[in-house]
Formats: C-alpha cells, sequence, structure tokens
C-alpha cells in the first residue's frame, strides 16, 4: 500500500485517554486488511510524546483476537494497567495460519511496527520508545518481531528514522520458542499448520520461526513469564529462550510461576504477574 489510510476518529476512554479502534496498518492484495488498535494515556502536562507497547495475541497461530487478553486476565486489565503507567498499547491483527503460511505473520508485526513509527507524531507516540509483548504463539512472533527489528536498527539509523535502536524491551508470556519439539512430525499441528507441513521435514523454515534460533546479537532487554504446570507449552521453551539471550549479551530475566499452566490457569494471583510485566516493561522506557 502506497499511502496510509485516513486515521479513524478516536473516542475518549474511561481514565480520559483516546482509543483508535480499527486502524488499517496494512493492506495485503487478497487477504483481509490487517487493524489494529490504539489505547492512548491522558495526555501528559508537557504534551510530551508517549512510549508504546505493542501487545500481539496467541491462539496457537490459527485463532485469537487481536482485542481479548487470555481468559486468566479481566477483559482490559492489560490496556488499563499499561495507560495507568503513562504507556500506550497498540493490539495488533496477524494473518492466521489458516489464511497464510510464515513468514506472512512475521510480516504483518514489522508492518504495523513501521505504521506506528511512521505515524507516530500524528498519534502522540513517541517512535524511539517501542516495546513488544505476547503470549504463547504471539510471544513468539514478539520475539522474532523484535529480533528482526534489532538486525534492521543499522539500516534506520543510517536513514535518520524513528526507532534506529530498534524494539525497547520484550515481554514473553508462555512462548513457544522452538517449533521443532512439540509435534515434529504432525503437519496438523499447529505448528505445521503455520509451515505447511510437519516442522521435521521443514527443518530449516522451522528454525526460521523458531526465536531460539533467531536471537540477535545484543538482542532487547526481555521477561519472560512461564508457569511450571504448563504442559500445552512446556516451560523448557522459555528456559532456553532465556540461555540463549543471556548467551548473546542480552539482558533477560525468567519468572517460573509454580502450579501455573497454560494461560496461567491455577496462577492464584496472576494481576501479580500483569503488574510485574507493565513494571518491567516501564523501566526499560523510561516512564
Amino acid at each position: 500500500m502506497s499511502a496510509d489510510p485516513p486515521m479513524v476518529i478516536p473516542r475518549q476512554s474511561a481514565a480520559g485517554g483516546l482509543v483508535f479502534e480499527g486502524l488499517t496498518y496494512a493492506v495485503e492484495p487478497g487477504f483481509r486488511p490487517l487493524l489494529l488498535d490504539l489505547h492512548l494515556p491522558p495526555a501528559p502536562a508537557d504534551g510530551a510524546a508517549v512510549p508504546l507497547v505493542v501487545w500481539v495475541h496467541g491462539g496457537g497461530f490459527h485463532s485469537g483476537d487481536r482485542r481479548h487478553p487470555p481468559e486468566t486476565v479481566p477483559p482490559g486489565a492489560l490496556w488499563a494497567a499499561l495507560t495507568g503507567a503513562g504507556i500506550a498499547v497498540a493490539t495488533v491483527d496477524y494473518r492466521l495460519s489458516g489464511e497464510a503460511r510464515f513468514p506472512a505473520q512475521l510480516a504483518d508485526l514489522t508492518a504495523a511496527l513501521a505504521f506506528l513509527r511512521r505515524n507516530a507524531a500524528t498519534l502522540g507516540l513517541d517512535g524511539g520508545r517501542i516495546a513488544l509483548w505476547g503470549e504463547s504463539a504471539g510471544a513468539a512472533l514478539a520475539a522474532l518481531a523484535a529480533f528482526a527489528d534489532a538486525r534492521g536498527a543499522g539500516e534506520r539509523s543510517a536513514e535518520g528514522a524513528d526507532g534506529a535502536k530498534g524494539v525497547a524491551a520484550l515481554v514473553l508470556w508462555y512462548p513457544i520458542t522452538d517449533l521443532s519439539v512439540r509435534s515434529p512430525l504432525d503437519p496438523d499441528s499447529s505448528e505445521g499448520r503455520l509451515l505447511g507441513g510437519a516442522p521435521r521435514e521443514l527443518a530449516r523454515l522451522a528454525a526460521q520461526a523458531s526465536p531460539v534460533a533467531q536471537v540477535p546479537a545484543d538482542p532487547p532487554p526481555a521477561l519472560l513469564i512461564h508457569g511450571l504446570a504448563d504442559v500445552t507449552v512446556p516451560s523448557a521453551h522459555s528456559e532456553r529462550l532465556h540461555e540463549e539471550l543471556l548467551k548473546a549479551g542480552g539482558r533477560a530475566e525468567l519468572r517460573l510461576v509454580p502450579g501455573a499452566a497454560h494461560i496461567f490457569a491455577g496462577c492464584p494471583d496472576v494481576p501479580a504477574l500483569v503488574t510485574a510485566s507493565v513494571r518491567f516493561l516501564a523501566r526499560e522506557l523510561g516512564c
């Protein structure tokens, strides 16, 4: 698409900020328009641009909705926690595996980051202070987008563009970090449908879609939170990525939650995990 579509008219949130619903950030021929919602905190008294977190939903790459966090988190709680800390949050669509195979999903998140940086001044955002936060499959995509963004930072720096230093921080909730291990021979698994075949038969593509194999030099600071009772995506996924981030010279924190299954089911205090995540992001974004 050669130019961004007109901005939608925002509504005011209960907290006094603005909410843009259904901003078109990309149009791919043959596919539905890709949308994002943007929740802004109340405007700072000094008129300064605000930092941004991009939320990437989960759903096994084949389902999910940008508007809804996991069911263990009250509706709207994530957005309110971020805007309450003075941070904007964009919740983004991406093409699901029934619509397009990998790397289309990574291309979508890259396009979303580019749209938000390109329109940062219009939207009141600081395009140089952007973080990513994802859950499950969305956490895998968030990590891949952040790592790809880090590699592209040099090119943006040469162009004098916002975000020249890359994504500032990364929060990953129970991420899928290695697409080759859960169902290596099953083309109908979540990973198989994303890749277009059994992961073991598409080893190179599976590696390209696996955060553990894509960690760049000097990765962004990361917080990984994973339930120790998660049998859907075992905590070894986060443990391995944590190790790779440290090996690459990054700053990474790993928090393992006893008794918590996937989406933190069984965790008695999910709000505390939200608070810890927002606190980490606020610190790394300089709030």
